[in-house]
């Protein structure tokens, strides 16, 4: 306040609120306030219908004497009105618990544990994966099939995915160890973020991870923003035209999404990557892109600079770094139960790995 008071006559009250961090509403309020405070002959405003000291004494020693120590505020002022007896009404006893510090929930009350809010940062691929499942429709009422998605949140590419009949923690284990190999990834340098549904939870996935050298993150309880990348992918995928309402069975869903994740890594321009695709940022052909970019906006600058009111525009700059709940301030081979009912069928364009129960993961083969 006195920081604003000197700062307003200088530079004003605006600017000096907001430099000092304050609204000017609280500011006028609290002078106003404190002028009230400090006016001459002001008195403290106390109702004349107040207790005095000795009655609110009283009231307090009737409350706390053995007799009344278990009883409610209720029970007490009817007690004492049979007895002929009025001291108070109800709501003042309580004022006066209040004030003494006796009035708290009799009951411990479950508290819930303080979760830290996720701070990760990627400065590049194979640094930090987001992976989430969505429901599928399927052919009729109730029927659903899962999609298991692992996304690279530096480059959004998507390094593996999976449509099955359920969701269980050995398929998610299943997908999550065959694409860290393909993907060749190093110990100690990923880490995979998730949700907290039953799947992310589960001690099979938490010890894969723990196995592979990978570090597990999770959100924290009801609060899906932790959790962004994959919320916002699986956003795209239902917003496609070509998105139907229901799947005529399993085949039909993996045949969609086999396209749709060839589209979206390859020919999809990402806002979020200076409208490159994760493809080229993901293997490392974007800088080279964004060079070929430049010099096309240089040639159209050459011909007609009187087009260009701004300058000479240059492509839309790549990320350096992403975050997940960004702070505010100024691998090894999967494990050996994989190798019983497991087939690879190497496709080209993509691996599909089917196993017993015609469950099939499909990643992204290079």
């Amino acid at each position: 306040m006195e920081a604003v008071k000197e700062l307003a006559p200088v530079v004003g009250t605006s600017r000096a609120c907001s430099a000092m961090g304050m609204s000017r509403s609280t500011f006028y309020r609290r002078q106003r306030s404190g002028k009230r405070r400090s006016g001459a002959g002001s008195k403290s405003r106390r109702s004349h219908r107040a207790l005095g000291l000795e009655e609110r004494a009283r009231v307090l020693e009737e409350l706390d004497s053995e007799r009344y120590m278990d009883k409610s505020p209720r029970q007490v002022y009817a007690s004492l009105l049979d007895e002929g007896v009025y001291l108070c009404c109800v709501r003042t006893m309580y004022r006066i618990l209040a004030e003494a510090g006796e009035v708290r929930e009799r009951r411990d009350q479950l508290r819930h544990p303080e979760y830290s809010k996720p701070e990760l940062l990627a400065r590049g691929p194979r640094e930090l994966w987001t992976w989430d499942i969505t429901k599928l429709r399927g052919p009729v009422k109730w029927t659903y099939y899962y999609l298991y998605v692992i996304l690279d949140v530096f480059s959004r590419y998507v390094v593996g995915w999976m449509v099955a009949y359920r969701e269980l923690a050995v398929l998610a284990e299943l997908l999550i160890s065959e694409v860290c190999r393909r993907q060749g990834i190093e110990r100690g340098r990923l880490t995979v973020h998730a949700d907290r549904g039953s799947s992310m939870k589960s001690k099979t996935v938490a010890l894969l991870l723990s196995d592979l050298g990978v570090t597990k993150s999770h959100s924290r309880p009801h609060v899906p923003n932790d959790n962004p990348y994959s919320e916002s992918h699986f956003k795209t995928l239902k917003y496609q035209p070509e998105f139907p309402n229901r799947f005529g069975s399993i085949e039909d869903a993996r045949a969609f999404c086999r396209g749709f994740f060839q589209w979206y890594n390859t020919e999809h321009y990402h806002t979020g990557l200076g409208l490159m695709t994760p493809h080229d940022v993901h293997f490392g052909f974007a800088e080279e892109k964004r060079s070929r970019r430049a010099e096309v906006l240089a040639r159209a600058y050459a011909r007609h600079p009187e087009r260009f009111v701004h300058g000479l525009s240059r492509p839309a700059t790549l990320p350096e770094e992403v975050w997940i709940n960004k702070p505010v301030r100024e691998a090894e081979t999967g494990p050996t139960h994989m190798s019983r009912g497991i087939e690879i069928v190497d496709s080209g364009a993509s691996v599909e790995v089917a196993s017993e129960p015609k469950e099939k993961i499909i990643l992204v083969a290079h």
